[in-house]
């Protein structure tokens, strides 16, 4: 099986359609051998599919999970010894929530692959972070959720940390400010999820504004994800959500990002014309829902995602709940090569589970 440091070597989005498709498949097509030969109910599940992991010749046919699976089972292709963390995806009361398990080796793959994608962005070097959220959602390190790993994994790119918000969802205005002040003239990375953004943040620094109390994040980079669903239902439109944010404190460069516990460190990051990219270590395939054959370019369908990371749990190929549109590949205006995509909601009936959507539910 192809090294995944041989990934990491290679930038994000440098390689063409021919060149991505050689050396991803062949990453992907060992996968599936390798979780074949190492996960028993995976491979009960490829034979009861009738596929011929030794025979595949393109990672379009390679099979793939539904995504619910992993609320469901168990899935892992090494021993329990040699896991070092589990990871749980959100969850509204009542739902059940996927159980990602990692070992050493996948994890550290999520952790650099997630700096290569978010620093071809943002720069190599690190920011003053500004985290738009509360302390206490970090504070049990064994147990992940997706809204705790994505700040833990995204605070990577940051120095001299803070956190916007107290653990009763209030705005630290005294704090942001000093702070602010102490890295004046600096670059200023945010991080945070949608509607969290939107709703404890955004509405209060609108607030602020009317009071004539002004925050200035004019050299800030904010990268935010974790569902559209709350804020669509409010009729907010992204663009709006960038206008606004705008308005209140001057925060120009906004990044939007697609991704899931399922397959963390493969994201799918929003570039300045607002699409969604994929990068050399993971691709999206959109399948027609009536007979799930391969969409076209323009053509509304069901969100397949693949990734090259995972090899402690069969996690490399996914059938998500989320319908996109293909756009285009090799072509986007920003110049970055690669399948782009936007993603246009959740399928009919499909459950909550974004970090923003499933803490708008609660909230």
């Amino acid at each position: 099986m192809k090294k995944y440091e041989d990934f990491l070597e290679i930038e994000p989005y440098s390689l063409n359609k021919n060149e991505k498709k050689e050396i991803l498949g062949e990453r992907l097509i060992s996968l599936t051998q390798k979780h074949y030969q190492q996960c028993a109910e995976y491979q009960k599940m490829i034979d009861m599919l009738g596929s011929k992991v030794y025979e595949l010749e393109s990672y379009y046919d390679i099979p793939y999970l539904p995504v619910r699976l992993f609320k469901e089972l168990d899935l892992l292709s090494v021993s329990k010894n040699d896991i070092v963390k589990t990871m749980t995806s959100s969850g509204t009361t009542g739902q059940a929530v996927s159980k990602i398990y990692l070992d050493r080796a996948t994890a550290g793959y999520q952790q650099k692959t997630l700096v290569k994608i978010v620093s071809s962005f943002t720069g190599s070097s690190r920011m003053p972070m500004i985290i738009i959220d509360c302390p206490s959602v970090v504070k049990n390190r064994a147990m992940f959720s997706a809204r705790g790993a994505g700040i833990l994994g995204f605070s990577i790119f940051g120095k001299d940390k803070i956190y916007a918000l107290n653990d009763d969802m209030e705005l630290n205005v005294a704090a942001l400010q000093e702070f602010l002040e102490k890295h004046e003239g600096e670059r200023i990375f945010l991080f945070g999820f949608t509607f969290m953004i939107w709703q404890h943040f955004y509405k209060n620094l609108e607030i602020l504004k009317e009071k004539g109390i002004t925050l200035d994040l004019s050299n800030g980079i904010l990268i935010h994800g974790g569902g559209w669903k709350k804020l669509i239902s409010e009729a907010v439109s992204p663009q709006e959500f960038h206008d606004r944010l705008e308005n209140v404190c001057c925060l120009r460069s906004i990044h939007d990002y697609y991704g899931m516990v399922e397959q963390t460190g493969c994201i799918y990051m929003q570039c300045e014309c607002g699409h969604l990219h994929s990068s050399i270590f993971s691709d999206v395939i959109i399948r027609r829902p009536v007979d799930f054959s391969v969409a076209g370019v323009g053509e509304k369908g069901i969100i397949q995602v693949l990734s090259s990371i995972p090899e402690s749990y069969p996690g490399h190929s996914l059938l998500t709940e989320d319908e996109g549109i293909l756009l285009g590949e090799d072509n986007c205006p920003c110049g970055r090569k690669g399948k782009y995509f936007s993603v246009e909601g959740r399928l009919k009936n499909a459950e909550i589970r974004g970090c923003s959507d499933t803490y708008a539910a609660k909230f």
